[in-house]
């Protein structure tokens, strides 16, 4: 019965189609692993690396999944339009993929380091056009696409949180995120679309190079009351039961995924 049990939880996401936004590195790829560990047909895009998107699929592929990749280049003109006509042109070669998605999961996103003394009005526009602009005008073209009792996740941050003066623009952008899952989700719920967000806390991956130093990790490792840093895989389960059936009953809500960074404060 326990394996039983363990086969079924593993393809939950069975004759699922999902497309994950930066799914080539870090908390994108972890997603776009257990999505497709989960039976999911999964599409990923990447702004640079198609290296390291190669990579993942062949990750996914290797672990028994279904993947493709695409260059999607977010924060430009036609952002939106050009990411659903290259989706477009690859999920017809799938049976069963048709041109129908069942998860959308925003997650491409940039940083935007600065007090907001520091911001310049190009840094502050680039960072609503990757992580607030891109999320609505994807969710808005690809409506058509997602079938009913689809899932829309989007990763917002913890930043939103705690007052974080280090990260004004960002913070900001990621807030506007969170508003826009709580509308999306009253506005879609007629048709069993669920869309939540997700904050993870401090992840370890790639693009925090300085956690190589045992100090500063361990400075990080404190924000948690797990005393460690987060994982990739932390982030990824929790997006994996807001894709699955398990969360019909779930939707416009943020699920702090921060290992309880802050509770003390």
């Amino acid at each position: 019965m326990t394996e039983r049990l363990r086969s079924f939880r593993m393809t939950a996401l069975t004759n699922k189609t999902a497309l994950v936004t930066g799914g080539s590195r870090g908390i994108g790829r972890a997603i776009a692993q257990r999505l497709g560990k989960e039976g999911a047909l999964v599409a990923l895009t990447y702004s640079s690396d198609e290296a390291a998107a190669k990579e993942t699929v062949h990750s996914i592929e290797a672990a028994g999944g279904r993947a493709f990749a695409f260059r999607s280049q977010l924060g430009v003109p036609g952002d939106a339009e050009a990411l659903w006509q290259a989706f477009d042109a690859q999920i017809g070669q799938y049976a069963d993929g048709g041109s129908g998605l069942d998860i959308l999961v925003n997650n491409a996103g940039i940083a935007g380091p600065g007090l907001i003394h520091e911001v310049e009005e190009a840094e502050y526009d680039k960072v609503f056009a990757v992580n607030a602009k891109a999320p609505f005008f994807i969710i808005q073209k690809g409506l058509e696409r997602l079938r009913d009792g689809g899932r829309i996740v989007n990763i917002s941050s913890g930043v939103t949180k705690v007052a974080f003066p280090g990260m004004t623009s960002y913070a900001a952008a990621k807030g506007a995120v969170e508003v826009l899952t709580l509308t999306l989700a009253q506005t879609l719920g007629s048709r069993g679309i669920t869309v939540n967000a997700v904050s993870p806390g401090t992840i370890e991956t790639d693009i925090h190079p300085w956690m190589a130093d045992p100090a500063a990790k361990a400075h990080a490792a404190g924000f948690s009351v797990f005393n460690r840093v987060g994982q990739p895989d932390d982030v990824a389960d929790v997006v994996a039961f807001l894709a699955s059936d398990d969360a019909r009953w779930v939707t416009g809500q943020n699920i702090d995924a921060s290992g309880g960074s802050g509770l003390g404060l």
